[in-house]
């Protein structure tokens, strides 16, 4: 029986009109969203998400709001033949900010996207076609992206794209490959890897794509040492190195780009989310000679939203205002804050097994204290407390991710802000916990 309208809540009308797709809804309409916190009529809630991991700078930034106006009203959307002044100073913008080796620059829409097109290239520029990602990996929901993503959402569709290969993701906390004194052996790890990559391989090895923090993962943070010795992995079979940052670049990891703590160069780099503040904007970045060849050769990305303006322009303002405002320096300096305050409530609650991340990009296990095995059922019933006191503080809607909470605030959070954050986690703590 279908319940007239006019008694339903907006939440139960929502139920009745919208296509799940796996997500688990809070029971409240959010109707604004300003600076770090988001509301639901009254209701304040401080968003230690960044919405979906994308308002990089805060909701409804003024300069930001500025540039979406006068585009809007100017220079909204164009053939995609087209190039307009927004698109090339992003492109300068961006690349400026790399090292050499990523010296031209595509951008599209979505992660999603972005990957799906840097993978065509990878398999354009070397005429192969096999893919090799972490088993805890979330790239995209597209074909190809979906295809090298190993984390969840592969179920009930049938066959993925073929030539997909699999890495055992490093994670450090659970990895059964140890040193005699216990500590992580993680090379040992990834040559294990690539000798079951080899051994599936039909001897197409294109590229390898990877994130310096898996997020969707457990928020696993790479060790050091890792990335260069997966690019020599890479080199010695003919492979290139794809780096996926949708979350961990401009600024949220504490450097400007989560590679560049690793001294490696990434063949092909795609962005997303934190590029575009929450507009959609996905960034494609790689070489002169990639670009060169796959170009005379008749690669071919052509899509709707390929390269528009609007969404450029509002890149292209995220990176000015973190530059000017020293907010990669604030995502550092806020994310041990933030860890140290963790440490201390971890002291009295044994339900946090790990801590773990870069800058504002940080994870936390949550535990049986007995078993040392992942409490999903806890991690679930700590982020409704938060939630109830004011504080969305998980991305966990998905049950697959387990529990695991993975915290992303807006890089220009202040420290009051991150203390009041903290409090909150401190009492649903105390509250869920004893």
């Amino acid at each position: 029986m279908t319940i007239p309208e006019e008694e339903l809540s907006e939440f139960a009308k929502a139920t009745q009109c919208l296509l799940p797709y796996g997500a688990t809804y809070p029971p409240l309409i959010i109707d604004r969203a300003k600076g770090v916190y988001v509301y639901s009529g009254d209701k304040k809630i401080l968003d230690f998400t960044s919405g979906q991991m994308s308002t990089l700078i805060g909701h409804g930034h003024p300069e930001i709001v500025e540039t979406i106006s006068h585009y809007a009203r100017n220079l909204d959307h164009l053939y995609s033949g087209m190039i307009s002044p927004p698109v090339i100073e992003l492109a300068q913008k961006l690349t400026s900010l790399l090292p050499n080796g990523l010296d031209r620059a595509l951008f599209l829409s979505t992660g999603s996207e972005a990957n799906e097109a840097a993978i065509k290239l990878a398999k354009h520029y070397t005429g192969k076609f096999e893919i090799v990602g972490l088993s805890l990996s979330w790239h995209g929901m597209t074909g190809a992206s979906n295809g090298i993503t190993y984390q969840t959402g592969r179920k009930n569709h049938g066959p993925m794209i073929p030539g997909n290969l699999m890495l055992p993701a490093p994670n450090a906390y659970r990895s059964i490959f140890r040193h005699p004194d216990g500590s992580y052996d993680w090379e040992t790890e990834l040559d294990y890897g690539f000798s079951m990559v080899d051994a599936a391989s039909v001897g197409s090895l294109a590229a390898v794509i990877l994130e310096p923090v898996l997020s969707c993962g457990g928020m696993l943070v790479l060790p050091d040492g890792y990335l260069k010795a997966l690019k020599k992995h890479c080199e010695k079979r003919g492979m290139l190195l794809i780096v996926d940052e949708a979350q961990t670049a401009i600024g949220r990891c504490g450097d400007m780009f989560g590679f560049m703590s690793h001294g490696v160069v990434p063949d092909i780099l795609s962005l997303s989310k934190t590029l575009g503040n929450g507009i959609p904007l996905s960034a494609v970045v790689t070489s002169n000679e990639i670009a060169q060849e796959t170009a005379d050769t008749g690669f071919l990305f052509y899509t709707t939203h390929v390269n528009d303006p609007m969404p450029a322009a509002v890149g292209a303002k995220v990176l000015d205002i973190v530059i000017r405002d020293n907010m990669v320096e604030n995502s550092r300096r806020m994310g041990d804050l933030f860890r140290e305050g963790l440490k201390k409530i971890q002291k009295k609650h044994k339900q946090i097994g790990d801590i773990r991340g870069r800058g504002l990009m940080n994870g936390i296990e949550i535990i049986d204290p007995e078993t040392k095995e992942a409490d999903a059922k806890l991690a679930g019933e700590l982020a409704s407390s938060m939630f109830a006191k004011g504080l969305s503080a998980n991305l966990i809607a998905v049950p697959q991710f387990g529990g695991v909470f993975r915290i992303a605030p807006p890089i220009s959070i202040t420290e009051d802000e991150m203390k009041e954050g903290l409090s909150i986690m401190e009492a649903a703590f105390d509250e869920v916990c004893g």
